[in-house]
């Protein structure tokens, strides 16, 4: 190096660092677009979103719907899926009441959430599935699984929310996916309603 060209090379070095900052810092920002938006935990609205819920009321849950892996695949009278799929709340427990869920689909196939109670003698997961690769939802309490709407639908499409407000007394219930083959993927989880 000759004098006078260490200044000179001192600028290339941070310019190339600041360089690389930014296309780091657009590229988190293009996954996290194509995945849903960056949203931490995976809950609520996804960045960029163009749903919007309106103020529900009571106890907020928020679930989130996702899914990995391969296509759903003909399995006999059933369906499966080819990775995991999960359905998870922020909470496990929740106070007798008005409850809201805020449910959002992070996977990249349609989602719904349905709440069943669950009877003392029933766990989780446990419910006989059918030839229609489902579960019997006699006695659901309410769906989430419009595309930007409340309640019953065809399903939550990729990247959107659907929200429901029911009024739940104590005891233990199931939110579950009940689109075809999902129940049996693991799209379920437990909420205890306490006193």
């Amino acid at each position: 190096m000759k004098p006078g060209q260490g200044g000179s090379h001192r600028v290339q070095v941070v310019l190339g660092i600041v360089a690389a900052l930014i296309l780091t810092g657009v590229s988190v920002l293009v996954v996290g677009t194509l995945r849903g938006g960056v949203n931490p935990g995976g809950y609520g609205f996804p960045a960029g979103s163009s749903c919007t819920a309106p103020t529900l009321s009571g106890t907020l849950v928020n679930v989130a719907l996702t899914n990995m892996g391969g296509p759903m695949m003909g399995q006999g009278n059933g369906m499966m899926y080819g990775g995991t799929m999960r359905l998870s709340a922020d909470r496990a427990t929740v106070p007798q009441g008005t409850v809201s869920f805020l449910v959002t689909n992070r996977g990249s196939i349609d989602h719904e959430m349905t709440i069943l109670p669950l009877s003392d003698s029933q766990t989780v997961g446990s419910r006989p599935i059918g030839g229609d690769a489902k579960i019997d939802e006699a006695g659901s309490l309410g769906h989430a699984a419009t595309s930007c709407g409340e309640g019953e639908g065809q399903g939550v499409v990729p990247g959107a929310s659907s929200w429901v407000t029911i009024t739940l007394a104590p005891g233990r219930y199931e939110l579950v996916c009940n689109l075809s083959g999902h129940y049996a993927a693991g799209m379920y989880t437990q909420l205890t309603v306490t006193k």
